[in-house]
């Protein structure tokens, strides 16, 4: 038996915020070290990645909002999702469903996930705007600049890190989510294991 885990449109929104963040990691990276350069060079040359950064993170932007949308109702945090939080250390050592309270459709940590990768967007957006129309700030206020350039590293840095952890739990902690998040399903005891309360209430259990 399986179970609609993602709707197409969930799917193909998820696809397009990952494949765009990554765009703009790796020609942020390769902005942010000459040792990094290389992955400008691999995406068509420092010029090119210059040009496209900007406009492609625009494209994050709007999937992260359309994913807003999407999953804004699904991703409040709970009193359960704080007792999870507090067991989050013995969930991810031990890998153990049975050690932290049944969840909904998210767990806490994909939530927190979640909100780390949304308002990150959204300061990558601000400082990235001031970082991009440098010759719009007013000759007095030049420390925008680098308050800008600040809040656009230290909030890459939150997302990189939020995304590593999304990408190695999904990979490799939870066998299935990958599977899930391109064919849009998962079986019964996956949902049942993950996802208690989720699995419940979609089966009318």
């Amino acid at each position: 038996m399986t179970i609609q885990r993602y709707t197409f449109h969930e799917r193909i929104c998820h696809w397009l915020t990952g494949l765009t963040y990554c765009y703009c990691l790796a020609t942020g990276l390769a902005f942010y070290s000459p040792w990094l350069f290389w992955m400008a060079i691999v995406l068509g040359g420092g010029p090119v990645s210059r040009f496209w950064h900007p406009f492609v993170g625009l494209v994050f932007l709007a999937a992260a909002i359309w994913m807003h949308g999407l999953w804004r109702s699904d991703m409040s945090i709970t009193p359960i999702d704080r007792e999870w939080l507090d067991q989050a250390g013995n969930y991810a050592t031990n890998n153990n469903d049975d050690a932290v309270p049944p969840q909904g459709r998210f767990n806490a940590g994909q939530k927190v996930f979640y909100w780390a990768m949304f308002y990150g967007a959204l300061l990558l957006l601000i400082s990235g705007l001031v970082l991009w129309f440098p010759e719009r700030v007013p000759v007095g206020a030049r420390w925008i600049r680098s308050f800008a350039i600040l809040l656009h590293e230290s909030a890459a840095l939150i997302t990189i890190g939020a995304f590593i952890i999304h990408v190695y739990m999904g990979v490799f902690v939870v066998p299935g989510s990958v599977k899930a998040i391109v064919n849009g399903e998962v079986s019964a005891d996956w949902a049942r294991t993950h996802h208690r309360l989720w699995y419940d209430r979609i089966t009318g259990r």
